[in-house]
């Protein structure tokens, strides 16, 4: 298994951040630069995105819930605090089914139950053609508009644009393949840690029924709904993002 990239900074108590689809390390930069003052952030790039465009990417949700959890384990880090946004949150969700033990506190931002969403933008088979059709620059564009209420106008936009180019392209369409073929539903009931669960009121990718089904069956779980935001809430409003995140890991 080859080594992905992972950003590591700060000193304290782990927390690892975990990006969605044409994601990077780098679309963390707000998070980054306010928990590094009282935790060791560690935000890796998942096979084939970012800085590991190199590394062959996963066509299933395991397999990179697997390589992250190889990647901590070399790093000699064995309690972290978690936290998944949108594919990034099936793939927390898996690393809990595996080692549920490892995380200190759970947090599935952005997310559902169902890799084959229902009410997303469009259908995984839609994105694959128009993947295969415009190419990865016009689809990596065209998707992380739908992130933003103010779409490429948005502040954060540009670290979504850079991670699009950075993807390669096998990685974006097994992305959508791991996505399709994966389901969570079984195991909510066995997610013992304490889980937060964030969702933006506006978001387009994944709709309220998905975050209450979460909200609903983990047992140990809340739901925070932030208003006025679409998929990307780290970004549009990472103020109150980031203290929302920190209340939460810092409740006895």
């Amino acid at each position: 298994m080859q080594d992905i990239y992972i950003n590591d900074v700060g000193k304290g108590t782990p927390l690892v951040l975990v990006h969605g689809f044409i994601g990077s390390s780098e679309m963390w930069e707000p998070q980054i630069r306010y928990f590094k003052k009282n935790f060791r952030v560690l935000s890796p790039a998942l096979p084939g995105f970012g800085k590991s465009n190199k590394v062959k990417s996963c066509d299933s949700i395991e397999c990179m819930a697997k390589t992250i959890l190889n990647s901590l384990y070399k790093k000699g880090i064995d309690r972290f605090n978690l936290l998944g946004h949108s594919m990034g949150g099936m793939i927390v969700q898996e690393m809990a089914k595996i080692s549920s033990n490892k995380i200190l506190k759970l947090i599935c931002y952005g997310t559902g139950p169902r890799g084959n969403i229902p009410g997303r933008f469009e259908t995984m088979e839609e994105s694959r053609k128009k993947l295969k059709d415009n190419g990865l620059e016009v689809t990596a564009n065209r998707i992380a508009k739908t992130w933003f209420i103010k779409e490429e106008k948005a502040k954060y936009f540009y670290l979504c644009d850079t991670a699009g180019k950075q993807t390669s392209l096998e990685a974006v369409d097994n992305g959508l393949i791991a996505m399709k073929s994966w389901s969570g539903m079984d195991n909510l009931k066995n997610i013992k840690n304490e889980t937060l669960i964030i969702w933006g009121d506006h978001d387009k990718a994944y709709n309220y029924n998905q975050v209450e089904t979460l909200n609903n069956n983990i047992p140990d779980s809340i739901l925070k709904i932030i208003k006025g935001c679409s998929h990307n809430v780290h970004l549009e409003k990472p103020d109150e993002f980031n203290e929302i995140v920190n209340n939460f890991i810092k409740k006895n």
